[in-house]
């Protein structure tokens, strides 16, 4: 900062000098060839060549037009507009509609009109993710989300800042992709497929490039301003070199608070914009005289706040990249080719032309390329992509494989099942995408908050300058650099920042550990669980029943109880009817043809086998129909109190035998249990058993109460009930079997198979089956939801005490204040911190 009373003639070459930079920079020849701006909008009415030509003629007869490409296919116009002039795109789209084409979708939206055909329903919305370029902060997600809403056929529609993308669901016979892009375009921002617009390293290096251009002008002035070689001349080679900064590496702040003023709102550019502006300008008024012979100049302070800004705004560039790493490495794991089966030849083709049924052969350290089931071989297959499990699981003929994952040993023939969008893969990362686009509640306080802060700091910025300048009678210089200090230092972006990026965060440790959020609500809701109901067959138990004993009476075999017992369950699909006839086939024994089969509801079957009159199931089945079971009690206290499942069976009304069966409990479910207790969570066992059954298993494994004898259609009411005790239920089941219990409860776990993620009812999917990932799904979503209240906090506290810091309210105690470049880093560290505190979330990876 300089004190600088010029001579005349050093003042007038001062004046002169701002003359030149003000003429410089508003040239509309120049401005036009700065920089560049490609905008689509719709055109419809396109019918062929001669149509092309014509639009295309239209559009570039406007002077602000560089260039223009315009798509019959896509009946979309792509016109690059001169920067930063104000693109004519309402006079385009009127010469448009005048020469008989419509830039508005041609579909009638008035609901009094008939069209043809029924509504379209929520099923038939299609859905659609973009890429954004160039937000700058909640305000401008707020700005594109407003404009996209008003879109006819648009739902759903979500911007996430951290992701830098959009998502939302469209009816396609209103509205089209072109469309959306076309809105988001006209609110000022850039949109595209995911695909085909920069991603976070292109962003970070852009943001890089500024940083070094900044950097050139900044840190010369600052040695200038300490060691004047140029003696009184050194003020304006400052001057030149920040006006160099203020616009090359400091003009993007000026265009995105234009585009923000031009759709009524307000950004942090706007605030950035204000802050240098003010310094710059004031420092040209002043080295031209215009302010009096004593005015100080301060060129350092507009300079360094551009620098320190840029600055931050690479360090949150690269650290957004990061907390979105682990989606894009996933996808990076697709098989890009295949070695294909033709009439016994092998032929190397792209994975995208694969179709199910075909024959593939996959060799010793290759992809699989499609889901598929293994025809011929065996081999140790690496799912820790899919699954997070490090374990190769062995896989031979009828097994079925996933793409992406790794044949460690071994030659595989296979049969392509799933491809494309359909593989586990794709739904994965469909899942994933759709999470991260999601807005947690807690969200919602940020986004109100983001609506009014640009203007609050506005109004705050000039209660500054008024109450220093005119009630404290500070001088005018003193009381601007405050003002500006307030205007720079306020943060609407730590605020945007605090709630996706933990959830982009979160999702993808739990990616990594084959643990699937469905929504971004989900991580904060199952931090507040308070208790789990969990199904016993398949959930805790393997699932797999075996024939652990037979118990024989009235003089029976146990061939003959077996013959019987099989010949009436050959033609069920339950478990227990399948591991009945598995024990008879193991022993070599055939069976006679079952007549007149009927199953009973949820107790057995019963049959004629022989001539002879056969019921098989539960014991209430038994003694539904009068047999006597006296004779079986002492054999059916001693297998109740061993926690077996029994199949009683009767022939010709007395009791015959009884088949007592095991289900194993899963490796570490007992684990599981404990550490859900030491999360605070009650734990409840749920099953369809009788009650001295359950009793046994919830006792070996540490469960605090049981529900037995819950028939399936039951399960539902049971989740009820625990709900309407005011409690916040968790359900862990089968993602299918199970769907309507966890579609009803708070939080559905669904254990998962692996193979048709996207069809499994339940907020979270644990993609291996692993029990213990129920346990670390709920700390996952405690550690994440504490990671947003602490961003935050931050984000808050930050503003809360930069401010009135920015404002000089402890100047007067004991002199402390802020320049306004340091105001400026202060407020780019700010998001920094936000973004570096979400991605400390990846260190639970290996601690889950």
């Amino acid at each position: 900062m300089y004190a600088f009373a010029p001579e005349k003639p050093l003042r007038l070459v001062g004046r002169n000098f701002c003359l030149a930079i003000v003429f410089f920079f508003t040239r509309p020849s120049l401005l036009t060839h700065m920089k560049t701006k490609q905008i689509n909008i719709p055109v419809y009415g396109m019918k062929c060549s001669n149509c092309v030509a014509k639009v295309t003629g239209i559009i570039q007869g406007f002077a602000a037009v560089e260039h223009v490409e315009v798509s019959l296919s896509e009946q979309l116009a792509k016109i690059v507009f001169s920067e930063p002039i104000q693109h004519p795109l309402g006079e385009i789209r009127q010469a448009l509609a005048t020469a008989g084409y419509q830039t508005e979708n041609p579909v009638e939206p008035d609901t009094s009109k008939s069209v043809s055909g029924p509504p379209v329903s929520a099923a038939d919305l299609e859905p659609l993710r973009f890429k954004i370029v160039g937000m700058s902060c909640a305000s401008c997600a707020a700005t594109i989300e407003k404009k996209l809403n008003t879109l006819n056929g648009v739902q759903d529609v979500t911007v996430n800042l951290a992701g830098v993308f959009g998502q939302l669901k469209y009816d396609p016979q209103l509205v089209s992709a072109a469309d959306v892009y076309a809105a988001v375009a006209a609110a000022g921002y850039q949109a595209g497929p995911v695909d085909k617009m920069p991603d976070h390293d292109d962003e970070a290096a852009r943001e890089l490039r500024l940083v070094l251009i900044a950097a050139t002008g900044a840190l010369p002035i600052m040695l200038l301003m300490f060691v004047p070689v140029f003696g009184e001349r050194t003020i304006l080679i400052n001057a030149a070199l920040a006006s160099l900064v203020q616009f090359t590496a400091g003009l993007g702040f000026y265009q995105s608070a234009w585009k923000s003023l031009k759709n009524r709102a307000a950004n942090m550019d706007l605030l950035v914009s204000l802050g240098i502006t003010a310094a710059y300008g004031y420092s040209l008024l002043a080295l031209s005289g215009m302010l009096g012979d004593d005015a100080t100049v301060f060129f350092e302070t507009s300079a360094m706040l551009i620098l320190f800004i840029r600055f931050g705004k690479w360090l949150e560039s690269r650290a957004k990249g990061r907390a979105g790493a682990a989606l894009r490495n996933l996808l990076k794991l697709q098989a890009d080719h295949a070695v294909l089966l033709v009439d016994g030849r092998e032929e190397d083709v792209p994975a995208s032309r694969i179709k199910p049924g075909d024959l593939l052969l996959v060799r010793a350290g290759e992809k699989i390329p499609v889901d598929a089931v293994v025809v011929e071989g065996s081999a140790a297959i690496d799912e820790s992509m899919i699954t997070g499990e490090a374990v190769p699981v062995d896989k031979s003929t009828g097994a079925e494989v996933t793409g992406a994952t790794i044949n460690r040993s071994g030659r595989l023939l296979i049969k392509a099942v799933r491809v494309g969008e359909q593989t586990v893969l794709a739904q994965i990362v469909r899942l994933v995408e759709e999470a991260q686009g999601d807005k947690a509640p807690i969200q919602r306080l940020a986004d109100r908050v983001a609506n009014f802060f640009v203007p609050t700091i506005v109004v705050l910025s000039l209660l500054t300058f008024f109450s220093w300048y005119l009630l404290a009678a500070g001088t005018f210089l003193f009381a601007f650099q405050m003002a500006i200090a307030v205007v720079v230092i306020a943060c609407p972006c730590a605020l945007g920042l605090a709630t996706p990026t933990a959830i982009m965060v979160g999702s993808s440790v739990g990616l990594e550990r084959g643990i699937l959020f469905k929504k971004a609500s989900v991580l904060e809701q199952i931090s507040k669980l308070q208790i789990i109901l969990l199904d016993k067959t398949g959930t805790l138990t393997s699932g797999d029943f075996t024939v652990s004993e037979l118990v024989c009476f009235d003089e029976c075999l146990e061939e003959q109880l077996l013959q019987f017992a099989a010949a009436l369950e050959s033609g069920s699909n339950h478990p227990l009817a399948k591991s009945i006839v598995a024990e008879a086939r193991k022993r070599g024994l055939k069976w006679s043809v079952v007549a007149q089969v009927e199953e009973v509801g949820g107790l057995g079957l019963k049959g004629q086998v022989s001539g002879r009159q056969v019921l098989c199931g539960r014991q209430k089945l038994l003694e539904d129909n009068a047999c006597d079971l006296s004779a079986g009690a002492p054999a059916i206290k001693r297998l109740t109190t061993a926690g077996k499942t029994q199949v009683f069976l009767a022939v010709d009304g007395r009791l015959k035998g009884i088949i007592a069966l095991a289900d194993s409990l899963k490796p570490h479910a007992a684990t599981v249990i404990t550490g859900l207790k030491k999360l605070g969570i009650r734990t409840v066992l749920l099953t369809g058993d009788r009650r001295s059954v359950a009793e046994a298993v919830a006792a070996q494994i540490g469960i605090d109460q049981v529900e037995a004898e819950v028939l399936p259609e039951q399960k539902l009411l049971t989740v009820k009930k625990y709900q309407q005790q005011g409690l916040l239920v968790g359900m862990v089941g089968d993602g299918i079997n199970d769907a309507p219990a966890l579609a009803q409860a708070d939080i559905g776990i669904a254990i998962g198979s692996g193979t048709d993620v996207a069809k499994e009812t339940g907020d979270l999917i644990l993609v291996g089956g692993d029990l213990c990932d129920i346990e670390r799904g709920i700390r996952l979503g405690r550690q994440t939801l504490r990671k947003i209240k602490q961003n935050l906090f931050w984000a808050f506290f930050y503003n809360l005490l930069g401010v009135p810091l920015a404002a000089g309210v402890l100047y007067p105690l004991w002199g402390l204040y802020l320049k306004p470049e340091f105001a400026g880093l202060a407020m780019a560290f700010s998001s920094v911190s936000v973004v570096a505190n979400s991605l400390l979330l990846r260190r639970l990876k290996d601690r889950l």
